[in-house]
This record gives structure tokens, sequence and C-alpha cells, in this order.
């Protein structure tokens, strides 16, 4: 499958993704996830936001990144074993609550939704959400997890885009330039660190040559979690489509002094 296949990567490149809604931007200092965060960056002008979600214990599908509570709430528990009416008191930072997908949705309307499921229970709530809102050519799902990749696709159909997993990733830079027309990927775009540590050993990731072959397949190369603005510029020229950042004011920053504008 290819980017020009799938209408969440009509935007031109390279694109902006405001990762859990610029969770490092000053204004949003402890803030990661909320609808605080996500509205300060839509008033930037970002149309990509990126975020997490999990089902609590009644299947209700929140946007978070943790599993548990405790790291930026004044809350604690898993939230797959907690009842929403437990998770909705919760306040990030002691001050926001977690956001519903389905609040992502309705106040946004012209954002495309980079989201990464956390769980295997937060499939089935997502694949309903974004049905609910006719919302499958503005979402991008993407996890670590192959098997809830497949079961995405497998109920959401070939209209949905997904970033690929670690397995397509590790194909993409590894298999010989030969094999690139046998990789068949169903995702369009790749999202990946700068690199890997393996023991002692940096295994760089984004590399000329899998620019190349990224592009070769007609697929988008996304690289995470970027707030240096000299890392910004070097993975640019580097040929990267699209970069997940919480700097999302350096982001900003650095993408008009290249004369991108962030898409409207």
């Amino acid at each position: 499958m290819r980017a020009t296949d799938f209408p969440y990567l009509d935007a031109p490149c390279p694109i902006g993704l405001a990762h859990r809604g610029g969770a490092k931007h000053p204004a949003n200092a402890s803030l990661e996830n909320t609808m605080a965060a996500f509205r300060v960056a839509v008033a930037m002008g970002y149309r990509y936001l990126e975020t997490d979600v999990h089902a609590t214990a009644d299947g209700t599908l929140v946007a978070f990144h943790d599993p548990h509570l405790d790291r930026v709430t004044d809350a604690s528990g898993a939230i797959a074993r907690l009842p929403y009416s437990v998770v909705r008191r919760a306040r990030i930072n002691g001050t926001e609550p977690i956001p519903l997908l389905d609040e992502l949705l309705e106040e946004f309307p012209r954002a495309r939704l980079n989201i990464d499921v956390k769980s295997t229970g937060a499939v089935p709530p997502l694949v309903e959400t974004i049905r609910r809102h006719g919302a499958i050519d503005r979402v991008c799902v993407g996890s670590f997890s192959q098997r809830r990749l497949r079961a995405a696709r497998r109920l959401l159909g070939p209209r949905l885009a997904t970033a690929a997993g670690v397995v397509g990733v590790a194909a993409l830079r590894f298999a010989p330039a030969a094999l690139d027309r046998l990789l068949r990927t169903p995702s369009p775009v790749l999202q990946v660190p700068t690199h890997q540590v393996l023991g002692r050993r940096r295994l760089e990731l984004v590399t000329p040559a899998l620019v190349e072959r990224v592009h070769a397949l007609g697929k988008h190369l996304h690289v995470w979690t970027i707030d240096d603005e000299a890392e910004m510029h070097r993975l640019l020229d580097l040929g990267a489509d699209g970069i997940v950042s919480d700097r999302i004011d350096t982001l900003a920053r650095v993408l008009a002094e290249r004369s991108v504008p962030l898409p409207q």
C-alpha cells in the first residue's frame, strides 16, 4: 500500500505531528494528552495530533499513554482494571481530566489523529469509535503489537491507514535491495525512532538507504520523538516525511525556516 492511497496522508510533506499534544511545549508543562495540550497544538496550526489509547475495565476508550494512572495524575491504579467512573475523576497534573478519544474527534473535526494502541483491550472500542464517527480517513493506527495492528486492519478493512510495527520496520531496514519489490507491508507509513540500542551497540535506523527504500515503495517515513532543532533539520535533510515532537514550538520554527507551512 502506498501513502497516496490514503486520505490521512494527503498533506504536503514534511508534516509535523504534535506528540501527546506537544507534551514539552512550555504552555503544556505536565499536561500531556490533555484537551488543553491538544488545543494549544491546534491553535498553533497543527493538523496532525499524536495520542495513545487504553480501555477501562468497562470498555471506555481514553486518550492516555501509561497503563497506570500513577505517573501523571492525582490517582493510581491500572486503567484496564478500573471502571470509567473512577478514571474520569483522575486529574492530570491535578487539574485536567483524561480525555476520551471521542472528545478529540468531536472537538477537532479537521485534525488527523495518529493513534498508538497501547493494549489489546483497546482494539474493540477503538474500532467502534472510528466507525461511530466515520473517522477512518482521519486516523492512522499504530502499535508495537503486530497482533493489535492485524486486528484493527481485519475489523476496519483496507481503508485504514496503519503505521508499520517493529517487524515491518526491521524488514525494510535490513532486507537486501533486491528483495524490496517483494516487501508488501500493508502500512503506508513507517514510524520509527532514529536508533535502537542493542546491548552496547547503537543501531541507526534512519539512514539514507532506509529513506530511499521507503520512498521507492511509495511510503512515508515519520521519525519520533524529536525535540532537538539540529536533529530535526538533519532528519528533514535526509528526506523524512514527518517529525513527531513534544517540542511543537521548536518544530514549528524549524518548518517555518524551511518554508514548510503547517497544513491547514
